[in-house]
């Protein structure tokens, strides 16, 4: 008895900014912009040009912006703060993975709105980029706290209306026991599980009970009619200069899988970017 295993050599996909070179669609033709699905390789044969969404070019706003600040992260960012957060002016917000692709822009987004902001990172640098570029009004590593708690705690001694959550696991079971009454928890990422084959349960989650709590996951995709107001809202405002981004940008194909991994070590700072080819 003899068996054949067939393995099928596929790229890595990601979201891109790409050129057409050539195109069968009338919606696309050759030298037009376009940002989504894309391989990781030098030229793509997209099938499903549904998913493309042509970008017009603007001397002001680089073309990486439109997979970050303009994409899915920053538009992760506006749903999941405006639409599941409901956020009010005058409230407390905290953000975890703060220097991230979405906590950054989430950050911005909940200052405009009024609101005091504190962010937690895994640097010092990163820590001074929160509070001093980005205009956090206060910052913390948590790899440099013992307690999660009582940093929280420290940084919000009247308790946390909202929390967007990027990492789960001990930072969202402390955040839990510093949340205020009514408290709303948008649940956007659990980075800090994804290395382990048996992640730890959250401990306290009957506070969602205690402080009637609401905690809800969301998917940027569920909200895609609001995509022309996120985007004209976050180009004005960037424009204006009320918002920054911030990019850690590597050069050249070959360096896309490091940077890959570098997410996980919390390597970049800022919206991990890899330039292919420059335009």
């Amino acid at each position: 008895m003899s068996s054949a295993v067939t393995i099928l050599m596929k790229p890595v996909e990601g979201f891109g900014v790409s050129k057409v070179v050539d195109s069968d669609n009338p919606n696309f033709k050759p030298g037009d912009l376009v940002s989504g699905f894309t391989g990781w390789e030098e030229y793509s044969l997209i099938r499903k040009t549904e998913q493309l969404r042509k970008i017009q070019p603007d001397d002001h706003i680089p073309l990486s912006y439109h997979i970050g600040l303009l994409g899915m992260p920053g538009f992760t960012a506006y749903a999941g703060f405006h639409e599941v957060c409901s956020p009010k002016s005058g409230e407390y917000v905290f953000v975890s993975a703060a220097s991230g692709a979405v906590g950054q822009l989430v950050g911005q987004l909940a200052k405009l709105h009024g609101c005091y902001v504190v962010g937690s990172a895994g640097s010092s640098q990163k820590v001074d980029l929160l509070k001093n570029k980005l205009g956090f009004d206060e910052a913390f590593n948590y790899n440099d706290e013992t307690d999660l708690v009582a940093a929280l705690k420290r940084c919000f001694p009247q308790g946390i209306d909202i929390y967007f959550d990027n990492v789960g696991g001990e930072m969202l079971d402390a955040a839990l026991l510093n949340m205020r009454d009514h408290g709303r928890i948008a649940v956007c990422g659990m980075v800090s599980l994804h290395s382990y084959h048996d992640p730890q349960g959250i401990h306290n989650l009957f506070t969602l009970v205690t402080k009637r709590i609401t905690m809800k996951g969301f998917l940027q995709s569920d909200y895609l009619h609001l995509y022309p107001r996120f985007l004209d809202y976050v180009i004005s405002n960037y424009k204006q200069g009320k918002i920054v981004y911030v990019e850690d940008m590597n050069e050249g194909l070959e360096n896309a899988p490091a940077a890959f991994v570098g997410l996980f070590s919390g390597k970049n700072v800022g919206k991990q970017v890899v330039r292919v080819a420059c335009e």
